[in-house]
């Protein structure tokens, strides 16, 4: 099969595609014959030589994939069957023509959508209502917060909290990218971030309040602004470190808004806990795609032999929605 490896870290020219041995499932494991793979900011970090695969897994990038069963380790117990079209969620490999995934990690792909579309979805519903709101408990009537409107993660987030009753406010890094938030995804308090303090943006729009709850990708460029946004018991989550790993912290700020910053990561989380998510996913938010609430947003498609090309794109940030791999 072909599968892409990182020569060196670095630019989207350390990708490289080879010609490797199929993968063999092993026990509680499905094979999937991919047909697209989404590209996440992650796989950016991996080429860049910033994030690892965790040990024991593939150190082919790729988070997530759609695809057909076309095999079964020992042990499955999931009632799969072979030619089932399927997404999966997985800890790296997927930007491969054939993959293994614990079945754990796998869900149908929900009615309506196709399978190549649905390569969007499984990283980012995950991330989100993971964090959203197995980890946050967002609650309907909340503002909350979401940094990158218009990326992956940031779509993904927007669409689902309002399909769950909250408020959102979103920054984004141009008008254009402001009114695509505001018109299309429906967010409440559109902030362009290069020319508005997203703390008085906030602010205003709540009444001083704050925000009940910040989804951030940035880390510690926004650490102290954030927690000036939060309003009273306002929770902070850290999912993403665009602007840098270290930063200061008010933490008498902190103390006085009884808030809490908490920071997750999906990639290095045991299968066990991966499996719980993904089930969640599949009981509440596939019904919400089926019945149209929640869009699979689709930029760019290119081609697996592309790859370098896919990762420029990405790099850009002109991407609105998702950027896949198709095999």
């Amino acid at each position: 099969m072909k599968a892409v490896y990182i020569v060196d870290p670095g630019g989207p020219e350390a990708l490289q595609v080879r010609e490797v041995e199929d993968p063999v499932p092993g026990p509680g494991e499905v094979l999937i014959d991919v047909v697209a793979a989404g590209i996440n900011r992650a796989d950016v970090q991996q080429r860049r030589g910033f994030y690892p695969p965790p040990p024991g897994a593939s150190e082919v990038p790729g988070l997530e994939v759609s695809g057909r069963i076309s095999g079964f380790g020992s042990d499955v117990v999931k009632p799969f069957a072979a030619g089932d079209k399927v997404v999966a969620l997985l800890a790296g490999g997927g930007y491969a023509q054939k993959v293994t995934v614990p079945a754990e990690q796998v869900l149908r792909v929900p009615e309506g959508v196709d399978l190549v579309t649905a390569a969007s979805l499984p990283e980012t519903a995950a991330t989100v209502y993971s964090n959203l709101f197995m980890t946050a408990q967002l609650q309907p009537g909340e503002l909350v917060l979401v940094h990158g409107a218009t990326g992956g993660i940031g779509t993904m987030a927007v669409q689902m909290a309002k399909a769950f009753g909250a408020r959102v406010a979103a920054t984004a890094g141009t008008e254009e990218k402001v009114s695509t938030a505001r018109a299309f995804l429906g967010v409440d308090i559109a902030i362009n971030y290069r020319e508005q303090d997203f703390v008085e943006a906030v602010r205003d729009a709540s009444g001083g309040r704050g925000a009940d709850v910040i989804l951030d990708v940035v880390g510690a460029k926004y650490l102290d602004k954030n927690v000036e946004a939060l309003a009273p018991y306002g929770r902070l989550v850290i999912i993403g470190l665009q602007g840098g790993a270290k930063g200061e912290l008010n933490i008498g700020l902190l103390l006085n808004k009884r808030a809490a910053i908490i920071g997750t990561a999906l990639r290095p989380r045991p299968v066990e806990e991966k499996g719980v998510i993904m089930s969640a996913v599949r009981e509440h938010v596939w019904p919400l795609v089926t019945d149209g609430s929640i869009k699979a947003l689709v930029d760019r498609t290119f081609p697996l032999g592309e790859v370098q090309k896919a990762h420029e794109y990405f790099d850009s940030g002109e991407h609105v929605g998702k950027v896949l791999l198709t095999m």
